[in-house]
């Protein structure tokens, strides 16, 4: 069994933030509860019961939103104290990990991030201009200057951290600008994802909407200033051309929208309500709760449900493409619709392709470099 890892929404899809493009909202509004309150102390104690019962080797506790940090700092110092004290006959590894706007963050919250080795994500889309456009609070004012106020905090305290950049209309066209931004903060863990468009809606008419050509060129700038340094021994971690070089080693990537088929995940809503994906949390792929239902039983209706299988499913055109073994046609999010007959064409398509036949020689090569530097 893989390591377990949990998602888990303390307090559901509540925010301190109004950023323009944010999907869970556009979720929340598609399913009969859209929130679903607050996590409870002894609520976690259970899902923490049941995860080490389950869990084989690692088990981490990555929490998201809306804005995790709105459980209160209580709700977490009691989690890590009851993980403590919890028997653990099987040895299991317990990681930690939050996905945080940084707006909550203060010093105490950074000793106790520190003290107990959470990975921290913070989102930044860009030097303040760009960021400013869609992260903004719930006043309509701009967060830049809390979020970069909050990072220095967190350096502070030696606790470690990513960014995490959402590519929208908002600074797609500003590729170098961002990267050179992250470069001269020091930022060298990024992760860009792509905006989504609300549920059920063509894709590309929102005012930040992300569209497959503007991507494409954003993908081509991001990796060309990226493969300059790395071939300048500077080293700066990007997860997409990580997991790119991953499967050009042979190996299977880390990220989910690059294996080809939808992954085992987890899912946990304030409520204790399960689903198979962040981005499905809605009543349809809704596979029991965590507070009664075991992993067992949530896992026989996750294969019931067909979702992870449904994912595997190929249109002909990806079949034929020889950029299928490094695109696997992407995100299932970014597929709809999908049924149980047929799987669409990733929106991105056509940024994929423009982009793999214009990076690839230049990711084997730094792929080598790395293998040479590490003596191997």
């Amino acid at each position: 069994m893989p390591p377990l890892s949990l998602l888990i929404k303390p307090v559901s899809g509540s925010c301190n933030m109004r950023c323009r493009y944010c999907f869970y909202v556009d979720e929340t509004e598609n399913r009969s509860v859209p929130l679903m309150g607050r996590l409870s102390e002894s609520q976690m104690h259970r899902i923490v019961d049941q995860a080490l019962r389950y869990a084989e080797g690692d088990c981490t506790f990555a929490f998201q939103g809306g804005e995790p940090t709105l459980a209160g700092l209580p709700f977490f110092q009691d989690l890590s104290a009851y993980v403590r004290r919890h028997p653990n006959p099987n040895r299991i590894r317990i990681h930690y990990a939050l996905q945080t706007n940084g707006l909550a963050l203060d010093e105490d919250w950074a000793r106790w991030l520190a003290e107990n080795h959470v990975l921290v994500g913070v989102s930044l889309d860009g030097p303040k201009e760009l960021h400013d456009r869609c992260r903004v609070d719930r006043e309509g004012k701009g967060t830049f200057n809390r979020v970069m106020a909050a990072l220095r905090m967190l350096e502070k305290h030696g606790v470690d951290y990513n960014i995490l950049t959402v590519v929208s209309a908002a600074n797609v066209r500003r590729g170098r600008q961002m990267y050179s931004f992250f470069k001269k903060q020091g930022f060298r863990y990024q992760q860009y994802i792509e905006c989504l468009d609300p549920l059920g809606e063509v894709q590309g008419g929102r005012e930040y909407s992300l569209t497959p050509e503007r991507y494409g060129t954003f993908l081509k700038t991001v990796f060309d200033c990226w493969y300059q340094d790395m071939k300048a021994g500077h080293y700066v971690y990007n997860r997409y051309f990580e997991n790119l070089m991953m499967i050009l080693s042979g190996q299977m990537p880390e990220s989910c929208n690059l294996r080809g088929v939808c992954g085992p995940q987890w899912v946990i809503e304030a409520d204790g309500s399960v689903y198979p994906c962040d981005f499905y949390a809605l009543d349809q792929w809704r596979l029991g709760n965590i507070l009664t239902d075991s992993f067992e039983e949530m896992e026989t209706a996750r294969e019931k449900s067909g979702f992870v299988e449904w994912s595997r499913r190929l249109p002909e055109e990806c079949r034929a493409c020889r950029w299928l073994p490094l695109c696997r046609n992407g995100c299932r999010r970014n597929r709809e619709p999908i049924t149980a007959d047929a799987a669409g064409k990733n929106y991105f398509c056509a940024a994929y392709r423009g982009f793999l036949e214009y990076a690839c020689p230049g990711l084997m090569e730094v792929y080598q470099l790395l293998r040479r530097s590490a003596g191997i």
